[in-house]
């Protein structure tokens, strides 16, 4: 049930994926509190259309799709802000006040910023974003132009 397009049918993650969220909200407590992200280990690169940026000699990787269900998201949104796996710990860090994971790590890299021309590809390369333009925290006012760059000087 990994959602792998060679080793899982799509409906049974499908199900599954489903049955957390159902579960989630019959806890009003709980689903008050909860961000659950949904992706898939799709294997090959079947989604990627666009640019893979070069944050070292592998590269970002292939993007995949993801869907973030929670009472603070917009939902039925598409955003274009370039994230990849290490988003998930930059989530986490920023939204618990933590510090990255070493100084190396891919959670140290700054926001994306864009401009018109291009929504995909950073202006600030490396820049890995951060998942929380999927959001409406209202504890997090004033936060949105927080970047993990400043955090190489400290």
């Amino acid at each position: 049930m990994d959602g792998h397009p060679n080793s899982s049918k799509l409906d049974l993650f499908e199900a599954f994926t489903a049955n957390i969220i159902a579960l989630a909200q019959s806890n009003k407590e709980q689903w008050a509190e909860t961000a659950i992200f949904i992706t898939v280990d799709e294997g090959g690169g079947y989604y990627d259309s666009d640019f893979i940026q070069p944050v070292d000699f592998f590269g970002t990787g292939p993007r995949i799709p993801m869907i973030a269900v929670s009472p603070f998201s917009g939902g039925g949104h598409i955003k274009h802000s370039y994230t990849e796996h290490s988003s998930f710990v930059k989530f986490v860090e920023r939204n618990w006040h933590l510090a990255p994971l070493s100084t190396r790590s891919r959670d140290n890299l700054p926001n994306p910023r864009h401009d018109d021309d291009n929504r995909y590809v950073p202006v600030n390369m490396p820049a890995i974003g951060d998942l929380f333009d999927m959001f409406d925290f209202p504890e997090h006012d004033g936060d949105d132009d927080h970047d993990r760059g400043d955090r190489r000087d400290d």
